[in-house]
């Protein structure tokens, strides 16, 4: 195979600040990063013997940096998009009122996969996966080739979940045993991949984290020189927790803890004061807005105000879904039905919040931007479908009308993952037929387990 590929004849949108787009472009690739840009002819007679990429009636774009999400989370796929807790009192805790079935280590590396399958198929070329066991799937989602911030996750509230009202019980051996898989994560997984995984830490959410806790992350974090990210303001019951815990709002919480940093990405943000967004953008801390989420669950961070206040906002999946594509048009959506305003943000904006803000936000800002010189993660869409004719404005045409399945194909450090349709990293049918298999027992488990769990309406186990 030739040392360099060359797609050619190609729309290139850059996502560069000044929103620079190529038409009947070729775009260079060699060495894992972009080598040249620019018109066709010049770049042919330039790299005469490079392996040609048709890209005529398509558009090159950088890949979608997937600033928050939980892979195998897919298991509740259909369940808890439905099942959201109140927003006023009284609160009870957690997400939902079912619980997540337990897994295997094994079940969960698959459901994991599926997740990482989604995201690939979507576009997807770079994740922040936030959990507790990381270990168990690291090296499955690496095989993937994606690249990867995996985040191992600590806390110290014992008998608690988030936005659990009550007092603080503090467990020492909950904080030692989470330090303690983020120290070893640290050590055995990152850099792996020629650098394409970096391990980072994660605080849980500030009702799930003591001060002590959150004051050894913070210096964790400092001697590692890691990412870190943290749920904040995720739902109304944990800002009740943290008022009735310590007295303040969640975010006044982090800040008087000294955790807020421009290396920490803080995962919703959507049930917050003014006074919080303006602490959170004089830190210079990211925020990773999950708008599909955020949708169904009836709330919506203020990111015009985040954005004002200094935050970098980036954008992320969270829970049960991968596809980038429904996030991207979603923040632009509900940002304008909040907003009240028909044209504002653009569809640009909304690009740049998935591509190039979430690389910069997780340490890599030689990627999210197609440039000579950045990291050739970047994705090809298929324009020849009836919902993008014509494509007379590009970004537009496929931020309000594209969908996942126009995704063509994928590349990461210059290599195809996903190409002409299909996922070259992972085997697709077989993944899909293993995790409907592991989901629908899990659950039967969990039902038979627990008989007086109300079952959502149309829930359909299968046949055994």
């Amino acid at each position: 195979m030739a040392s360099t590929q060359l797609i050619h004849d190609a729309t290139i949108v850059t996502v560069d600040q000044a929103g620079s787009i190529l038409y009947g472009a070729a775009l260079a690739v060699s060495d894992g990063r972009i080598a040249a840009l620019g018109p066709t002819p010049e770049l042919l007679v330039k790299y005469p013997d490079a392996e040609r990429v048709d890209g005529r009636g398509r558009a090159v774009l950088p890949g979608f940096a997937n600033t928050h999400t939980h892979l195998s989370r897919v298991l509740a796929r259909g369940i808890y998009e439905d099942l959201s807790p109140p927003h006023t009192p009284p609160f009870t805790g957690g997400l939902a009122p079912l619980p997540l079935p337990p897994l295997s280590r094994d079940e969960e590396r698959v459901m994991a996969l599926l997740g990482a399958l989604e995201a690939i198929r979507s576009g997807t070329t770079l994740v922040l996966e936030e959990s507790a066991g990381l270990d168990g799937y690291a090296g499955a989602l690496l095989d993937t080739g994606l690249r990867l911030v995996l985040c191992e996750r600590a806390w110290d509230r014992a008998n608690a979940s988030i936005g659990q009202p009550g007092a603080f019980q503090v467990d020492p051996a909950l904080a030692e045993a989470g330090l303690a898989r983020i120290a070893d994560f640290h050590t055995r997984w990152n850099g792996k991949g020629d650098g394409r995984l970096a391990a980072g830490l994660a605080a849980w959410a500030p009702d799930m984290c003591s001060p002590g806790l959150l004051d050894r992350l913070r210096k964790l974090q400092s001697e590692l020189g890691a990412i870190a990210t943290v749920h904040l303001s995720q739902i109304w019951g944990e800002v009740a927790a943290v008022q009735e815990q310590r007295g303040v709002l969640p975010t006044e919480y982090l800040a008087r803890c000294g955790v807020l940093s421009n290396r920490l990405v803080a995962a919703h943000c959507r049930c917050m004061t003014a006074g919080e967004e303006r602490i959170l953008g004089a830190s210079g801390t990211a925020v990773a807005v999950n708008p599909a989420i955020a949708a169904r669950r009836g709330l919506a961070a203020r990111i015009a105000e985040l954005e004002r206040a200094g935050c970098l906002v980036t954008l992320g999946t969270d829970n049960m879904a991968e596809d980038m594509v429904e996030v991207v048009r979603t923040a632009m959506f509900m940002e304008r039905v909040r907003r009240r305003d028909g044209r504002h943000p653009t569809p640009e904006d909304a690009l740049a919040w998935a591509t190039r803000n979430g690389y910069r936000a997780l340490g890599i800002p030689d990627g999210g931007w197609l440039a000579p010189g950045n990291r050739a993660d970047l994705i090809l869409i298929d324009l020849r479908k009836p919902h993008l004719t014509p494509a007379l404005r590009v970004v537009s045409c496929f931020v309000h009308q594209g969908l996942a399945s126009d995704v063509e194909a994928v590349m990461v450090d210059g290599r195809w993952i996903m190409r002409a349709g299909r996922v070259l990293t992972l085997d697709e049918p077989s993944i899909v037929a293993e995790a409907d298999r592991i989901a629908r027992a899990a659950w039967r488990r969990l039902f038979e387990r627990r008989p007086d769990l109300p079952r959502p309406p149309g829930f359909d186990l299968g046949p055994r």
